[in-house]
């Protein structure tokens, strides 16, 4: 199964993406957080570092991009293009308030019409390939099914699918019988995304998830051969397949675990050792990009935020932690924290 690593904005930046990939094993995909599609076609200054091939060196890296206005995305896909990315993708899932209130990201999907007719604007143009990164709607699920619809329309290279609502935000539980009714009549390969934390989690979807498209299609099957003559059972059967799950995308989990896509794989563990180097090239990268020590223990405490998932024995530390003022303190703590880790090993 392929996995994705999931863009999240204003944590997996090209630092992060880069330590992630020269510490851990690689992702078949890095989603780049979304850049904002303007009129001027002027990439700001983060963006460029962001998008810059250097910055991607190994990587598939996949843009994504965030506007409701067609020509302002294929402007913008298209320069993506002379950079020498492959594939773009839309986002429809941002749940952020300061987004949807303009009816970007998941705020898009309140308006079904507009978004069809962006869509047939988009395809019928553009000259790169194109994913769709969507929620099940606005406020209720029941909205998936004429978003689904409209989706069938064109040819999505992936359509991937956070089965929540934008009001959900990241509360509730994923809803899962909507995602996989998409998986039995989407046109377009399908990706899941959504509350995969650890190997076991990561397990338990795909046995949802396989369990029950194999009894949908032997339900199927044996309600067509039941109900057909021989002649016409084939036919019914391969137009009627929906599409297979095309991959995994991973978001949060992998931020409490940087190791989590070589454990799903059976690859590699996350260790104390590269843990370690993990950290430390993070904490070189920050401090040589950002300017004021202030702005790089922002980073690195935010970092702890979710490492703290990997070390929840050493609470007292990570306190230390989100106390320092500078970062030659939160150095020293971070150092007992390392120590400590291995001595429990």
């Amino acid at each position: 199964m392929k996995l994705y690593l999931a863009p999240l904005e204003g944590i997996t930046s090209y630092i992060y993406r880069k330590a992630l990939y020269q510490c851990f094993d690689g992702f078949d995909k890095y989603f780049i957080p979304f850049i904002r599609a303007k009129q001027n076609l002027n990439f700001s200054g983060r963006e460029k570092k962001d998008i810059s091939p250097e910055n991607n060196s190994g990587m598939y890296a996949v843009p994504q991009i965030l506007t409701r206005n067609a020509d302002d995305f294929l402007r913008t896909a298209n320069q993506l293009k002379e950079y020498g990315y492959q594939e773009v993708n839309l986002n429809l899932g941002c749940p952020s308030r300061t987004v949807v209130t303009k009816y970007r990201g998941a705020g898009f999907l309140a308006k079904p019409d507009a978004l069809e007719q962006f869509l047939e604007e988009v395809y019928g143009r553009i000259n790169i390939r194109l994913s769709l990164k969507t929620r099940l709607g606005m406020e209720d699920e029941d909205e998936f099914e004429h978003l689904l619809e409209i989706y069938n329309k064109f040819p999505v290279t992936e359509l991937i699918i956070h089965p929540r609502v934008q009001t959900d935000y990241y509360k509730n539980k994923p809803r899962m019988e909507y995602f996989l009714k998409a998986l039995e009549i989407s046109k377009n390969p399908v990706v899941y995304n959504g509350d995969i934390f650890t190997e076991d989690s990561y397990k338990q979807k795909l046995a949802q998830i396989f369990t029950t498209t194999v009894t949908h299609a032997e339900n199927r099957t044996k309600a067509v051969k039941t109900s057909l003559p021989e002649s016409n059972r084939n036919t019914v059967l391969e137009s009627g397949k929906g599409k297979q799950l095309s991959a995994v995308m991973l978001g949060r989990g992998v931020l409490a675990n940087p190791a989590l896509f070589g454990e799903i794989r059976g690859t590699q563990a996350l260790t104390k050792e590269r843990l370690w180097e993990f950290h430390e090239r993070l904490l070189a990268d920050y401090s040589q990009e950002m300017s004021g020590e202030r702005n790089v223990l922002f980073k690195m405490k935010e970092l702890w935020g979710f490492l703290i998932h990997s070390c929840p024995e050493e609470e007292k530390l990570m306190k230390k932690i989100r106390k320092a003022q500078h970062l030659a303190e939160y150095e020293g703590v971070v150092s007992e924290l390392f120590c400590r880790m291995r001595e429990h090993e």
